[in-house]
C-alpha cells in the first residue's frame, strides 16, 4: 500500500510537469526535489541475499566486488546488475571518502564520465525522431563554436559528429580544457589541430569538439541542453539524483570523493564544462535507471525508434580496453554517443568512462535485456572487467576469471594509480 501511495503521488507529480510545461524558473529543480521526496532510491532495492534473484550466481560476484573494493587501489564501488529488464542486484563496497570513513551507498553520488556521451546521443534521437531535428545537416548550418580544418565543419553532419568522425587527432585539446580555457575558444581553434584522417571519414575520440552536439541540441529544442534532458529523461525517469554541473555532485548530501589509490584526486570544473561529454552524475539506482531505460524497459520515455536510431552502429572503431579483455571483443563500433561491440558471440552495447578519480561502465545486452552499471571512484582499471564477469556468470561460463586478483602483486601503501583516459 505504502509503494502504491508513492507511485500515486509521482504519477501527479508528472502530471504537473505536463500541465505547466516547466516553463517557469526553477522549474525542474523544484519538482525534481518533489520526485526526490516520492521515489526514494533505497526503496525495494535487490540489496541483499535474500532479494538477489536470476541466472546470475550474486553470492559468488558479491563476494569478488568485496574482494576487489578491499585493494588499496580502489575506494569506493556500486555495481547494479539487471536480469531480462529487472533490477535484480544492488552492491555498494568501500567507502565514499577516506578522510571520514563513509561507507558507500545506494543514495552516493557518482560522475558518469563519459557515459554522458549516451545522453547526448539519445537526445538527438529523440529530437531527429519528432523531425525537430536533422542529424545529416552539416555543423555548420547551426550556430555553433566549433571549427575544423579546412573548414570541414561545413560538411561533417551531426551525426558524424555524435559518432566522433571529426578525423581530428584522438582527445584533440584536452589538456586545454584542464588548464581552464573555455570549451568553446577551443572549439574555435580547432580549425588548428592535427586530423588523424580526413574528416567523417573514421573514427576518432573526441571531448571538445563532441560537446559542439550541446550548442545544436539547445537551438533545435529550444532550451538550456541540462533542461532538455532533465525534462525528457531525468525527472520521467525517476532519476531523481541525476544532474550536470560540479554543484551537482559537490552539493549532494552524499557524494563520492576523487580518489587516485589513497590519495585525494583535486576537484576541478573542466571536464563539466563540456556537459554532452562528460557532464552528468548521479547514484547507482538512478544510473540503473538509465539502463533499463536504454534497454526498452521505458518506452513511455524512450521508444524502440529513439533507441534503434541513437544505438545504431555508424563506424568502426579500434578495440577497447586493454589486457586479456581487449582481446576478447570483436566488431567494436560507434553510434550516436554509443559503443556497440561483440563478446563471446553475444552483442552488447554500452559506453565506460574515465575523469578526474571516477571511472564508470554501463554495458547491457538488447537481446536478453541484461546488462550492468558499475561506478567507483578511483583511477584503477581493474573494475572495468565487472560486467563481462556477470555476463560470463549468466552464461554460465566456468572458466571465466576476470576478476581474479592473483596476478596482482601486494599493493603498496599510499601508492598512486596511473590515470586513464576519459573512454
Amino acid at each position: 500500500m505504502q509503494r502504491m501511495t508513492k507511485v500515486s503521488i509521482a504519477l501527479a507529480a508528472l502530471a504537473a510537469v505536463s500541465w505547466y510545461g516547466l516553463t517557469a524558473a526553477g522549474a525542474p529543480k523544484e519538482i525534481s526535489a518533489a520526485f526526490g521526496k516520492v521515489l526514494k532510491s533505497s526503496d525495494d532495492l535487490p540489496d541483499t541475499p535474500g532479494e538477489w534473484r536470476g541466472r546470475v550466481d550474486y553470492a559468488s560476484l558479491d563476494r569478488q566486488l568485496t574482494e576487489l573494493a578491499s585493494r588499496d587501489e580502489m575506494t569506493g564501488l556500486a555495481v547494479a546488475v539487471v536480469e531480462n529488464g529487472k533490477l535484480s542486484f544492488v552492491g555498494t563496497y568501500g567507502v565514499s571518502d577516506r578522510s571520514t570513513g563513509a561507507a558507500v551507498t545506494s543514495d552516493t553520488v557518482f560522475r558518469w564520465a563519459s557515459v554522458s556521451k549516451t545522453v547526448a546521443g539519445t537526445l538527438a534521437a529523440s529530437l531527429a525522431s519528432e523531425g525537430t531535428l536533422d542529424l545529416e545537416r552539416p555543423v555548420a548550418s547551426w550556430q555553433t563554436s566549433l571549427r575544423l580544418p579546412g573548414g570541414a565543419e561545413r560538411q561533417v553532419t551531426l551525426a558524424q559528429l555524435l559518432s566522433q568522425r571529426t578525423g581530428l587527432t584522438k582527445n584533440a585539446y584536452d589538456e586545454k580544457l584542464e588548464e581552464g580555457e573555455s570549451p568553446a575558444a577551443i572549439r574555435s581553434r580547432l580549425a588548428a589541430a592535427p586530423l588523424q584522417c580526413e574528416p567523417g571519414t573514421c573514427h576518432t575520440y573526441q571531448n571538445i569538439a563532441f560537446d559542439a552536439s550541446s550548442e545544436i541540441l539547445e537551438q533545435a529544442g529550444g532550451r538550456r541542453f541540462a533542461d532538455l534532458v532533465s525534462e525528457r529523461f531525468f525527472l520521467p525517469l525517476g532519476m531523481t539524483s541525476a544532474s550536470f554541473g560540479m554543484a551537482g555532485l559537490t552539493e549532494a548530501k552524499n557524494w563520492a570523493r576523487p580518489y587516485s589509490g589513497s590519495r585525494p584526486w583535486p576537484i576541478k570544473e573542466s571536464f563539466w564544462r563540456t556537459p554532452a561529454a562528460a557532464g552528468v552524475q548521479s547514484n547507482i539506482v538512478d544510473f540503473a535507471r538509465w539502463l533499463q531505460a536504454t534497454m526498452g524497459e521505458r518506452p513511455d520515455v524512450l521508444s524502440a525508434k529513439v533507441l534503434g536510431l541513437a544505438q545504431m552502429p555508424r563506424v568502426k572503431t579500434a578495440r577497447l580496453y586493454g589486457g586479456g579483455l581487449r582481446q576478447e571483443i570483436e566488431d567494436a563500433r560507434y553510434g550516436l554517443g554509443w559503443r556497440s561491440f561483440t563478446y563471446a558471440g553475444h552483442h552488447f552495447v554500452g559506453h565506460s568512462g574515465a575523469v578526474d578519480g571516477f571511472r564508470t561502465t554501463l554495458i547491457f545486452e538488447p537481446e536478453t535485456r541484461h546488462g550492468v552499471a558499475v561506478m567507483w571512484n578511483s583511477t584503477w582499471g581493474r573494475p572495468f572487467r565487472v560486467p563481462f564477469a556477470v555476463f560470463d556468470s549468466y552464461y554460465k561460463r566456468e572458466d571465466s576469471n576476470w576478476l581474479d586478483l592473483d596476478d596482482l602483486p601486494p599493493p603498496a601503501r599510499g601508492a598512486i594509480n596511473a590515470p586513464e583516459e576519459v573512454q
